[in-house]
């Protein structure tokens, strides 16, 4: 088994060993995996943090000894808190990194960060805090960043930088927690998830206080959420269909 750690900003990571594939997720800098299967040019992985694969460019990551892998993986993530910073190797080059971005393995990578972080799980109350963080990032298919973010990218993203940790796809977190069954037992920081006409699930946002929700649906942004679904203040209609809530702190 062969093992990597990112060691650029933003790699993508795909669903097929091609720059023309789907993008399904981005791996971040500092993120850990295990090299699942190594082609010419390509790498399938499985992120060490929520197992969630695919396939990156072998000219995107940095190797690392399973030794490094397991040190790292058995250490609480220090993540970067501002929306942009950077890094810097040996020779002084930048590097530009993104909120949430991994900081454990530096020293690996040779590389020196003097920004914000923190490695702590936060109050409850300061996931709707996190996520204004986010207000207004594009939404993107399978991105994780400020530059952009998908509906699930998004609530992951959040809850990570809380020392919380969600799967990626919406479908799979509407598998953890605990299910409320009224609106009015939530609270800021629960998780709302909507399914589609075939009952899969779909999309997913932060309630917030009032019974609003923020969510990512072209941008991240702030709609109303009722019995119904979701409903978008800017055309005066619903646009998903609400499923469950989970309490997931």
């Amino acid at each position: 088994m062969q093992y990597g750690i990112c060691n650029l900003g933003i790699v993508p990571m795909r669903f097929e060993p091609s720059d023309k594939s789907e993008l399904v997720s981005q791996v971040l800098y500092g993120e850990i995996f295990k090299v699942l299967e190594r082609r010419k040019k390509w790498s399938r992985i499985r992120i060490a943090y929520d197992k969630y694969e695919g396939w990156i460019d072998n000219k995107q990551y940095f190797e690392i000894s399973e030794e490094q892998y397991k040190s790292l993986n058995s250490t609480s993530p220090l993540l970067s808190t501002d929306l942009l910073e950077y890094v810097t190797d040996l020779n002084e080059n930048i590097y530009t990194i993104p909120i949430g971005s991994s900081l454990n393995g530096l020293n690996i990578l040779n590389h020196k960060f003097e920004g914000n972080k923190k490695n702590e799980i936060s109050n409850k109350s300061n996931i709707i805090k996190t996520a204004f963080l986010y207000l207004n990032a594009p939404y993107l298919w399978g991105g994780k960043t400020p530059f952009g973010i998908d509906c699930s990218g998004f609530t992951q993203m959040v809850y990570r930088l809380n020392g919380y940790n969600l799967k990626r796809d919406a479908s799979q977190q509407a598998n953890q927690g605990d299910a409320l069954s009224f609106i009015e037992e939530s609270e800021p920081g629960d998780l709302a998830f909507f399914d589609n006409a075939e009952g899969n699930i779909v999309h997913v946002g932060i309630i917030m206080e009032d019974n609003y929700i923020i969510h990512a649906h072209g941008k991240v942004r702030i709609d109303r959420l009722d019995h119904s679904g979701i409903y978008n203040v800017d055309t005066n209609s619903h646009t998903h269909k609400l499923r469950v809530i989970k309490k997931i702190i």
